[in-house]
C-alpha cells in the first residue's frame, strides 16, 4: 500500500458533498477518475435502518467520511419526518462498518467533529460517551480515526494502540485571516490571541507562540449550587491579561454552539478598548440561530467570524457578511493521500513551521 493503491472512499449522506469534492481533488493528484464507493442507509417504516455498500471492498484501504453535526437530513418514521441527530449519524457509521464484513484491508474513520467529544469526562454520576464510542469503533475493526481540533486531545489516551490523528486547522485559519486582512500588524503591541475559557487556553497559547505575540484569557465564574441544561450556569466571564487598548484581538475556540459565551467575551473585549475583535472557531454550530450574532455585529462587538466547512453549514450562516468559511477540502484530501501512502502525518497534523513561514511571507510583503 506504500504507492497509494487500493484506495476507497465511502461518504455517508451526511458528508456526501465533501466526499465528492475530495474525490475530485484526489483524482487530479493521482490522475484517476473515481475512488468513491457507493453506499446508502435505507430505513424501514419503523425508523430502523441498514447499510448497503454498492461494490466490493476486499483488500481496499477504506476511508469513511461522516459529519455527525449535519442536522439538515431527515428520514421518515411512522409517516412523519425525523431530523437526524448525531446519534443517528453515528449509528449509520457503525452500520457501514458492519456492511464491509471485515473484507477491507484497513478502515479509517474521518470524523471532523468527534461524536460526543463534549462529554469527555464526568463530574458526577454521568456517562463517558466519547470514550465508549472510541472503544466501540476499535472493537469493530477501525484502524485509525482522523478528527480535527478535538474538544479534549487527551481522549486519544483511550486508544493507546490505535491510530488517532487530531489535526489542527490553524494553518488554514492563518492563511484566511492574513489574506483577508492585509493591515494586521503582527507584534506584541498590536495583536493578541484570547482564550474565552480555560479549555481553550492551549489553542491560544499555540497561536500566540507561532505569531510571536501575547495572549489573554477569560475564565468562567459558575454557579455550582444549581444545574441548568445539564451544566452549572455561567455567572460571568473574568478577564486575565494585559492592556488591549487599540489592539486587534482574536478569540480562539474549538466550537461556537449557542454563541452566548463567545459574544459575551467579544463584548467585554470591545469595552476594554480593543480596536477589532475576530473569532476563530473550528466548528460553527450556531445552535441558537443567527439573530444574536446579527445584533452583536451591528453593535460593533466583533469584526469577523471564521469557522471551517468541516461540518454542515447552514445557508443563513453563509449569507452573513461577517462570516468567513475556511475551506478544508484539500487538507482532508491531503490527509487521506498521506495515510494511504503510509507517509508521516507530522507536517500535516502539526503545522507550526508552515504557519511561521506564511507569517514571515506576510511580514515581508508589508515591508515592500
Amino acid at each position: 500500500m506504500t504507492n497509494g493503491n487500493n484506495l476507497g472512499i465511502i461518504a455517508l449522506e451526511s458528508a456526501e458533498k465533501t466526499g465528492k469534492r475530495i474525490n475530485e481533488i484526489l483524482g487530479e493528484w493521482r490522475h484517476e477518475e473515481n475512488f468513491l464507493i457507493p453506499c446508502s442507509c435505507p430505513r424501514f417504516s419503523s425508523g430502523e435502518a441498514k447499510a448497503v455498500v454498492g461494490e466490493s471492498v476486499r483488500g481496499k484501504d477504506i476511508y469513511i467520511l461522516v459529519d455527525v453535526c449535519n442536522n439538515s437530513l431527515k428520514y421518515k418514521m411512522d409517516g412523519e419526518l425525523n431530523r437526524m441527530s448525531p446519534d443517528d449519524h453515528y449509528q449509520d457509521l457503525k452500520r457501514v462498518i458492519l456492511a464491509l464484513n471485515g473484507k477491507a484491508d484497513r478502515i479509517t474513520v474521518v470524523m471532523p467533529f468527534m461524536y460526543e467529544s463534549r462529554q469527555h469526562r464526568k463530574t458526577s454520576r454521568e456517562s463517558l460517551d466519547c470514550a465508549a464510542m472510541l472503544k466501540e469503533l476499535e472493537a469493530m475493526g477501525v484502524h485509525d480515526i482522523v478528527t480535527f481540533d478535538v474538544h479534549d486531545p487527551r481522549m486519544q489516551n483511550v486508544l493507546p494502540l490505535m491510530g488517532f490523528e487530531n489535526v489542527s486547522p490553524f494553518l488554514q485559519f492563518t492563511q484566511a485571516f492574513l489574506t483577508e486582512y492585509e493591515d494586521i500588524v503582527i507584534d506584541g503591541d498590536h495583536l493578541m490571541f484570547i482564550a474565552p475559557d480555560e479549555g481553550a487556553t492551549e489553542r491560544a497559547v499555540f497561536l500566540s507562540s507561532v505569531f510571536g505575540v501575547n495572549m489573554g484569557m477569560f475564565y468562567k465564574r459558575r454557579d455550582y449550587t444549581r444545574i441548568e441544561n445539564g451544566t452549572n450556569p455561567i455567572i460571568c466571564h473574568e478577564f486575565c491579561g494585559g492592556d488591549i487598548e487599540g489592539m486587534d484581538v482574536v478569540v480562539v475556540d474549538d466550537m461556537i454552539a449557542s454563541g452566548q459565551s463567545m459574544l459575551d467575551v467579544c463584548r467585554q473585549l470591545k469595552e476594554r478598548g480593543a480596536k477589532r475583535v475576530f473569532a476563530f472557531s473550528s466548528f460553527g454550530l450556531f445552535t441558537g440561530g443567527m439573530e444574536k450574532f446579527d445584533k452583536a455585529y451591528e453593535a460593533g462587538y466583533f469584526e469577523r467570524i471564521f469557522t471551517t466547512n468541516l461540518i454542515h453549514q447552514k445557508e443563513e450562516l453563509l449569507e452573513r457578511e461577517y462570516y468567513y468559511s475556511v475551506v478544508m477540502d484539500r487538507y482532508i484530501a491531503a490527509i487521506i493521500d498521506t495515510l494511504n501512502k503510509n507517509d508521516s502525518m507530522e507536517q500535516i497534523s502539526r503545522p507550526a513551521i508552515r504557519i511561521r513561514k506564511f507569517i514571515e511571507s506576510y511580514k515581508n510583503k508589508q515591508e515592500i
